[in-house]
């Protein structure tokens, strides 16, 4: 029989060094823990700022936190690395508008943390008003709810919408007669049309899917998905990307040869998002964009998304032409095709009577 105190077993004696290891980490602090405690104290999650602002960016870090290097991002881009927490000054002139991400990749030691925060980038300049004179117009047919327009070589490309009445149609410009057609399956809403190549493609509404048709015969050679974007619908391609519009401020960029999308851009004027971009053009440097449901075309500085300018064509809609309520308030103006060769503009619009040649009268004004 033993006697005395019984001695500690090897595992009673482990469990109270890690309780002690525990305790002194809640008592003075685990280091490694402080290491990764960052935010931002500017700019504010969501804060809006004007483009060519400059915007302060500045960490929220212990004052013993040991920062060796901070990496600044825009987005995917870099913009500054320090060796401290230091604010920097973001300047914004040239960005793109709308949500921005501001990131800071922060080595501690041997460990390296992620933050970031959102901002919205606006506009703050109203856009000139453009004027124009009408040089000539042509028949068009009355049948054709123009959703996408083009001229290409000497004659215009149009698609049509509606479920039973979509088609794709090579078009005289002077008497409007349709030269050449194909027609979709009735279950699909035809969008924008735009020829690239030996190709021309094709966008449906709400379907989500666009078809690749070959130039010349008209023959279904394809079809493309939509990836991120909510519908189709208008095309143009400004020499490297398709751009597409889905009915909201966005503009998606798509790759031209695989017709994936590649990203998106943001259009602002200086009341806020500039919303149901419809049919496109990109005209010397610039996209030109239909407003759906008004008779504004707005034009777009395609690096920002800034709305430069904008066209009221509201004296080109039909007078007393569409009969119901329903007509006049869908057809609408939509269709601008540019003739770069000749230097001439064409705008028309849903099932309209008339597509007019008109000219701009103040485009390099700023």
């Amino acid at each position: 029989m033993h006697s005395g105190l019984p001695k500690k077993s090897f595992l009673s004696q482990w469990v109270i060094f890690v309780s002690f290891i525990i305790l002194a980490c809640i008592t003075f602090g685990c280091k490694d823990e402080e290491k990764i405690s960052l935010t931002f104290s500017a700019p504010d999650q969501g804060q809006n700022f004007n483009a060519g602002d400059e915007i302060k960016i500045k960490l929220d870090a212990p004052k013993d936190a040991k920062i060796s290097n901070v990496v600044y991002l825009i987005d995917s881009t870099v913009i500054s690395t320090k060796s401290n927490a230091d604010s920097i000054l973001l300047p914004t002139k040239g960005l793109p508008l709308g949500y921005r991400m501001i990131s800071a990749i922060v080595t501690q030691g041997e460990k390296k943390d992620t933050i970031s925060t959102n901002i919205v980038l606006k506009s703050n300049k109203a856009p000139i008003k453009l004027s124009y004179n009408v040089v000539n117009s042509f028949p068009h047919d009355t049948t054709a709810y123009t959703e996408g327009l083009s001229y290409v070589d000497g004659k215009l490309l149009e698609s049509t919408g509606e479920k039973g009445a979509s088609e794709l149609k090579w078009v005289e410009l002077k008497s409007g007669k349709t030269l050449q057609k194909t027609k979709l399956d009735p279950q699909y809403f035809g969008e924008g049309s735009l020829k690239i190549g030996e190709k021309i493609i094709m966008l449906t509404w709400q379907e989500s899917i666009g078809f690749i048709f070959h130039a010349k015969t008209f023959k279904q050679i394809g079809t493309f998905p939509y990836g991120s974007s909510r519908e189709g619908w208008g095309l143009t391609f400004d020499g490297k990307q398709i751009l597409r519009t889905d009915g909201t401020n966005r503009i998606w960029k798509m790759n031209a040869n695989t017709f994936t999308e590649e990203g998106y851009l943001e259009v602002y004027n200086e009341i806020g998002p500039v919303e149901s971009l419809n049919e496109l053009e990109y005209i010397d440097g610039k996209i030109y964009a239909n407003v759906y449901l008004t008779s504004k075309i707005v034009r777009i500085e395609p690096i920002t998304g800034m709305v430069e300018a904008e066209l009221d064509l509201s004296a080109l809609v039909p007078q007393n032409f569409f009969k119901t309520d329903d007509e006049k308030q869908n057809n609408v103006l939509n269709g601008i095709a540019w003739d770069a060769k000749g230097k001439r503009l064409f705008v028309g619009g849903k099932k309209w009577p008339k597509l007019y040649e008109i000219k701009l009268n103040n485009t390099s004004a700023k």
